[in-house]
């Protein structure tokens, strides 16, 4: 699962989900022209630039808890999906199950607002 736009944090993602949102109403169109870029699905998003790619509309949210970081990211470009990130300073092994659990929970937390989302995939599942 790649990256998008730029986390406060350089340690690597050691776990990792995507979510599918559920299908947003087509925009209403008062004039003519292309429709508006859709809104991000939760408002604690906040726009995230793509350094390398200036046009492209990446939203993101970063929440440090006691030695990691849940990373959520929304791409314009794949509207239907949600990516969570769990990252920390581990190198080389696999995330414990506890901590796969609390990475979840936290997930959950954060999706509240919108309610529970199938998941699309995810390393490790819990």
């Amino acid at each position: 699962m790649p990256s998008l736009g730029v986390s406060r944090t350089r340690w690597p993602v050691v776990a990792w989900v995507r979510l599918t949102l559920p299908p947003s109403p087509p925009p209403v169109m008062l004039t003519p022209g292309p429709p508006p870029p859709p809104e991000p699905p939760l408002e604690l998003l906040e726009p995230n630039p793509v350094p390398t790619d200036p046009r492209k509309r990446v939203f993101s949210f970063e929440e440090e808890h006691d030695g990691y970081v849940v990373r959520l990211v929304w791409d314009t470009d794949d509207p239907e999906l949600l990516e969570a990130e769990y990252r920390a300073p581990l190198y080389g092994s696999r995330l414990p199950k506890d901590r796969v659990e609390a990475f979840w929970a936290a997930v959950k937390r954060l999706i509240a607002p919108i309610g529970p989302l199938p998941v699309e995939s995810a390393d490790p599942w819990p």
